[in-house]
């Protein structure tokens, strides 16, 4: 028997600590959960990823001004019959030639309708346009995490209203135990309030509900490893609120000409796809270019060593200018040029797109905000208004004045005043947060 009480005892403490294990949780503030979202986010690392290669682009497109230059070396050996003329005979003999040779070749264009420059600028704006597109992607993270994250703390604030809530009506259910005790109260008053406790468990339990899934969305789009629940610091939302409130869309507009990075990026490329569609229309006319050849060989025949053949009977040095011409390439020229104009004029209704999708997102982010003050401002008078009468109600409850009906409607309004007002004042924190978002100046300050 005490056999199986060490194994149950032993089991318990293992579902213990496992159960322990199960779980943890990683306290968090909002600039700590932005980077572990920049680090999670697939789009930003595969941008990441895309601007080393713009860099190297730009690199290559640099070094193109530089001569290229190539050294290649063979080495040969030939086994067998050899003829040669020797005073009208043909003399054949078996021989044994090792051969070596060298060559180092130097190339530079000189002219080819500047290809070369127009192609450099092209790279250079590519690899701004692509700064500017690792800066929406880094604002889109950031946006994306604040969305989740307020959601967290907003739940939190509705579920300590939901227990706080039910905590005064256990108090209540109490005081109403004691009146009909004393006969104050007839039973079907406390009946009620059983009811209205149970009915307010189940909104807390909705709201536990809506917390974890809340939380849960948050970890995955953080990537946090399975069973880690973060904890929230909680942030100001007094910050920042109203700070858009005087603005005009006229004036919110043009802080969005100025920094949306994503309007920047397409106008960059833009001026990008339209440097390469000039290079490619320079293959038309001829290029000029310059070369340095030096070559230099060994063969055993010779009785020569091999430093007197390499360095001093056989090299040769070449210099000289070569000119082409293109005059028929099979349309391939104008394949290309035509491939070139479509990507330009494709990226002329892109830009012509994110200009209208920025006055969109500014005028409906100005409009929700505004939306948001107003209600923000409601809600303290619906709070303020809703506590009064709840206070009134329950003093004429006790003093009999007033039926359960009107003392229960009273606390449910007062508690519904308590949601709206916390659901207006992250509604607004967060129209904020999409405003900047909108305009262009998000940044982890929150």
């Amino acid at each position: 028997m005490r056999k199986y009480k060490l194994i149950l005892a032993l089991g318990l403490g293992m579902i213990f600590c496992l159960g322990g294990y199960a779980q943890d949780t990683l306290r968090l503030d909002f600039r700590q959960a932005v980077e572990l979202g920049l680090q999670a986010n697939l789009d930003y690392r595969i941008q990441e990823n895309n601007m080393e290669v713009l860099k190297k682009e730009k690199q290559v497109a640099l070094m193109s001004h530089l001569p290229s230059i190539g050294l290649s070396s063979n080495f040969s050996q030939l086994k067998g019959q050899q003829s040669q003329l020797v005073e009208d005979q043909i003399v054949v003999t078996n021989v044994t030639n090792k051969t070596v040779s060298a060559n180092l070749n130097v190339s530079v264009p000189v002219f080819n309708s500047g290809r070369r420059i127009l192609d450099t600028q092209s790279a250079n704006l590519a690899f701004q346009a692509g700064s500017k597109g690792m800066e929406r992607a880094r604002q889109q993270v950031i946006f994306d995490v604040a969305q989740r994250y307020l959601q967290v703390l907003l739940d939190q604030e509705l579920l300590r209203i939901s227990d706080e809530n039910l905590q005064n009506q256990k108090e209540v259910l109490r005081q109403i135990e004691g009146f009909v005790d004393a006969g104050l109260r007839t039973v079907s008053d406390l009946y009620n309030q059983q009811s209205e406790v149970a009915r307010v468990e189940s909104v807390k339990v909705d709201a536990e509900i809506a917390l974890e899934n809340d939380l849960w969305l948050l970890a995955e789009y953080l990537q946090l490893e399975v069973g880690v629940i973060p904890v929230l610091e909680a942030v100001n939302t007094n910050s920042g609120t109203r700070e858009f409130q005087d603005y005009e869309l006229s004036e919110l507009f043009e802080i969005a000409e100025m920094n949306r990075s994503d309007k920047a990026q397409q106008q960059l490329l833009k001026t990008s796809y339209k440097k390469d569609m000039q290079a490619i229309k320079a293959m038309y006319f001829p290029r000029i270019s310059a070369f340095y050849n030096y070559n230099s060989y060994y063969t055993s025949l010779v009785e020569e060593t091999f430093q007197n053949q390499f360095w001093e009977i056989y090299p040769q040095n070449v210099l000289g200018v070569g000119l082409t011409i293109p005059i028929f390439t099979n349309f391939q020229t104008r394949l290309d040029v035509a491939r070139a104009k479509a990507v330009y004029n494709n990226q002329i209704l892109q830009e012509k797109s994110i200009d209208r999708k920025v006055f969109q997102e500014v005028k409906l982010a100005q409009q929700n905000y505004q939306a948001a003050v107003r209600k923000e401002f409601n809600s303290q008078v619906q709070v303020k208004a809703a506590t009064e009468a709840k206070n009134a109600i329950q003093e004429r409850f006790r003093l009999g004045l007033s039926n359960f009906v009107d003392l229960a409607t009273a606390n449910q309004q007062f508690v519904a005043s308590q949601a709206d007002q916390a659901q207006a004042v992250y509604t607004l924190f967060f129209q904020d947060v999409l405003m900047k978002y909108a305009l262009g100046t998000l940044d982890l300050a929150l």
